[in-house]
């Protein structure tokens, strides 16, 4: 075999052995600890009620009437392709007027005193698809909530505490209650409450 029939043999078989390690084991092998460390991140945020895809726990969505958790409001209409802020400073009067009618607004739904409205309440979040908000917030609108499916106050508060994040999540930034994931929870005890629309 001439030199030029070597070199080819040799690149070949460093093509195969690099195909197989950086192209199969190491692939299979992150794709194994994902599983194992992270199988929430790893499998994706998508939500399932009963049998079918409900939407992403990363991403808040838009809600009407008095049965669930409203999320924070959003500059985008929770739009995923459209991301954005409001982009309105601190001083901006727009910002100002805005704040006063999303708190009057929450506080006629919530029937509380506008004073009572937590913060993120009223502003929207850096991306306007946030589905976290405060414990504060949640907790503001518990009374509504169980009301409106004929549960307790106290079967609605522990939803609440089960979407609740804790631990690293919490230590890093602070406590915060998932929307999309608890009304996903909510709508399943609808669906196995007697008397309770479907």
């Amino acid at each position: 075999m001439n030199a030029y029939g070597r070199q080819l043999f040799t690149a070949l078989r460093f093509l195969l052995c690099a195909t197989l390690l950086l192209g199969l084991a190491y692939p299979v092998l992150i794709f194994g600890l994902g599983q194992v460390v992270a199988p929430a991140q790893a499998n994706g945020s998508i939500l399932t009620v009963g049998d079918k895809a409900a939407g992403s726990s990363l991403l808040a969505q838009p809600v009407t009437g008095t049965a669930y958790f409203f999320p924070r409001p959003s500059a985008v209409g929770w739009d995923p392709a459209t991301s954005s802020a409001t982009n309105l400073g601190p001083n901006q009067t727009a910002l100002e007027e805005a704040i006063a009618t999303n708190r009057a607004e929450v506080a006629a739904r919530e029937k509380a005193a506008p004073g009572d409205v937590p913060i993120d309440a009223v502003t929207a979040s850096g991306s306007g698809l946030d589905p976290d908000i405060s414990p504060a917030y949640a907790t503001l609108q518990v009374p509504r909530v169980a009301a409106a499916n004929g549960l307790s106050e106290a079967a609605v508060r522990e939803l609440v505490s089960q979407n609740t994040s804790t631990g690293v999540n919490a230590f890093l930034g602070q406590p915060s209650v998932n929307t999309t994931t608890l009304n996903a929870a909510l709508t399943g005890v609808q669906k196995t409450a007697t008397g309770l629309r479907e």
